[in-house]
C-alpha cells in the first residue's frame, strides 16, 4: 500500500490581483514542503505536503518530483494517474500543457510534453531490448457525458470494468503513436476539440474534465501493460467571481457537482466511518476509481493563487489536498491477457493496427455482449420482461454494466446492482421523510398563523359591532367606549 503523493503549486500573482492587493500574498514560506497560510479570517494555518512549488518554481521541477517516478513504474507494467486540482484560473492547465503543446519554450513545457518525451526516450534507449507499442486516447467529461476528443462522433461513451483492464472507457479511440512529435500533434488536435469558455477569472476557462490516456504494451518474452492517465480537472467556480450566466452557468453547476462528488469519495475513503464509497455518483469518480483506491500509483497537484483575494478558494483546495494525502492505493504490475494463436488472429491484428484499434478491444466487445446477456438472463428469471428491459436501458445510460467472466462474477455484478438500487431507494425514502417533516412543520406554522388570524378577525368583528350599536344595545365593552367618549373633549 502507498499513499497518494500530494504537492501544492502557487502560481505568480496575476495583473488583476496586483491591481487589487498589490504584491501582498497570503502564504509564508517555511521550507520545500511546508508553509503558513493566512485565511480570509486573517488566521494562520500551517500546511505540510510532499513538496511545495512556490511562485518561482520551474515546470521541470514539478515534472521531476511529481511525474517521473510514476513514468518509471508505468514502463514496468503498473498503472499511474496524475491529477491537477484547484479553482478556475489557478494554473492547472498551464502546469499540464504549458502555454502551448506544439510551440513551447523548453523551460515552459508542461507535464504532457515531458511525459511523452520520457516515454519514448526510455523505449528507444539501447538498454531496452523489449518491443513496445504505445496508444493514445483523449476524452473529456462535459456536462456528465464522456466525449471522445479524437472522434467527436462519439459523444456519450460508457464506463466499463473488467478483470484484465480494471476501469476503462468502452469505445474510446486508441491511436498508436510512434514518436514524440506524432504524439504532440495528436494531443494538439484533441485539445483543440475541448470545451472552453470565457469567464471573468479566465479568458479560456476549461468547461470539462480532460483525460489524456497513454497505454504502453510490452510484447517480448513476457506480455504486460501499463497505463498512465493525466487528468486536467475543470476548476471549481464561485458564480459571483466568474460572472457565469446562461450556458456557462449550467456548465459551472455541473463542474461543481462532479468536484463535490470527488470530495465525497475522498471523505469516504479517509474517514474510516463507512464501507460504501460512492464512486458511481459521477462519471469522474467512476473513471478515477482505480486511481483513488485501487491498482494505481497516484499523484495530485493542487494549484492555488497566492493572493488574499482568492484566499477562500485556495484554503479549500489545500484542505482537499490534506485529505487526499490519507488515501492509500495498491499499485502492482497488471499483466496483459495472454496473446491468442497467430494463425487465428494474425490477419485481424494487422488490420487492427492499421486502423488504430487493437485485437484486445474487439475481444472485449464480444465478451461484453456475452456477459451482458448472461446478466439479463439471470434477471429475467426473477423479474418481468418489461422490468428487465427498463433496467437494461438504465444500466446502459449509467454505464454500470461490467464485464464479468464467470458465473460467480455475474452474481457479484447483480448483487452490486441490487445494492446500488437499494441504496438509492433508501436515500429516496430518507429524502421523502425529510420533506414530510418539513411539510409538517410548515403545516403547524400555518395552523398557528391561521388561528391567530381567526382570533384577530373575531376581535375586529366584535369591535365593529360594538361601535355601530353602542346607543342601541351597548355591551360592557361598548359602555366602556361610551364612557371614554364622554370624558374626552372630542
Amino acid at each position: 500500500m502507498s499513499n497518494v503523493t500530494v504537492c501544492v503549486r502557487f502560481r505568480p500573482l496575476s495583473s488583476k490581483e496586483r491591481k487589487i492587493n498589490g504584491e501582498n500574498v497570503c502564504i509564508h514560506r517555511l521550507d520545500s514542503d511546508s508553509f503558513v497560510f493566512k485565511d480570509e479570517k486573517d488566521e494562520d494555518n500551517t500546511f505540510g505536503f510532499d513538496r511545495v512549488f512556490y511562485q518561482d518554481s520551474e515546470q521541470f521541477e514539478v515534472y521531476e518530483f511529481l511525474a517521473m517516478p510514476i513514468i518509471e513504474d508505468v514502463i514496468k507494467g503498473m498503472n499511474g494517474t496524475i491529477l491537477t486540482y484547484g479553482q478556475t484560473g489557478a494554473g492547472k492547465t498551464y502546469s499540464m500543457e504549458g502555454p502551448s503543446i506544439l510551440e513551447c519554450d523548453e523551460n515552459k513545457k508542461g507535464l504532457l510534453q515531458r511525459v511523452v518525451e520520457d516515454i519514448f526516450q526510455f523505449l528507444k534507449s539501447p538498454e531496452n531490448r523489449s518491443k513496445y507499442t504505445v496508444n493514445l486516447s483523449m476524452v473529456e467529461i462535459y456536462m456528465e457525458k464522456v466525449r471522445d476528443l479524437l472522434d467527436l462522433s462519439k459523444d456519450n461513451l460508457q464506463i466499463k470494468e473488467s478483470n484484465t483492464q480494471g476501469i476503462y472507457i468502452s469505445g474510446a479511440t486508441q491511436i498508436p503513436i510512434m514518436n514524440t512529435s506524432e504524439a504532440l500533434r495528436r494531443l494538439s488536435r484533441g485539445i483543440a476539440n475541448r470545451a472552453v469558455g470565457e469567464t471573468q477569472m479566465n479568458l479560456a476557462s476549461s468547461r470539462s474534465h480532460c483525460l489524456y490516456i497513454f497505454s504502453i504494451h510490452e510484447s517480448d518474452e513476457r506480455v504486460r501493460s501499463g497505463k498512465i492517465i493525466l487528468v486536467d480537472l475543470a476548476g471549481s467556480e464561485k458564480v459571483e467571481k466568474t460572472g457565469a450566466e446562461g450556458r456557462v452557468l449550467e456548465e459551472a453547476k455541473t463542474i461543481n457537482k462532479s468536484l463535490s462528488a470527488l470530495g465525497n469519495v475522498i471523505n469516504a475513503l479517509t474517514s474510516g466511518k463507512t464501507n460504501h464509497v460512492p464512486y458511481r455518483d459521477s462519471k469522474l469518480t467512476r473513471i478515477l476509481q482505480d486511481a483513488l483506491g485501487g491498482n494505481s500509483r497516484t499523484a495530485l497537484l493542487c494549484c492555488c493563487s497566492p493572493s488574499p483575494v482568492n484566499a477562500s478558494e485556495s484554503f479549500s483546495t489545500l484542505r482537499f489536498g490534506t485529505r487526499s494525502k490519507l488515501i492509500k492505493t495498491n499499485p502492482r504490475p497488471f499483466p496483459s491477457p495472454s496473446p491468442s494463436p497467430p494463425d487465428e488472429y494474425s490477419s485481424s491484428t494487422k488490420q487492427s493496427e492499421e486502423s488504430g484499434v487493437t485485437v484486445q478491444s474487439r475481444i472485449d466487445n464480444r465478451a461484453q455482449d456475452a456477459s451482458r446477456e448472461r446478466i439479463l438472463n439471470q434477471l429475467r428469471e426473477n423479474l418481468k420482461e418489461e422490468d428487465v428491459d427498463l433496467l437494461e436501458k438504465l444500466f446502459m445510460m449509467e454505464g454500470i454494466f461490467s464485464v464479468p467472466q464467470t458465473e460467480e462474477e455475474c452474481h457479484v455484478a447483480m448483487n452490486e446492482i441490487a445494492a446500488k438500487t437499494i441504496t438509492s431507494l433508501h436515500q429516496a425514502v430518507e429524502n421523502l421523510k425529510e420533506r414530510v417533516d418539513r411539510l409538517e412543520e410548515e403545516k403547524k406554522l400555518l395552523e398557528e398563523k391561521n388561528k391567530k388570524l381567526r382570533f384577530e378577525l373575531v376581535v375586529a368583528h366584535r369591535l365593529n359591532m360594538d361601535l355601530n350599536n353602542i346607543d342601541e344595545n351597548p355591551s360592557l365593552f361598548g359602555k366602556f367606549v361610551s364612557a371614554i367618549r364622554f370624558l374626552l373633549p372630542f
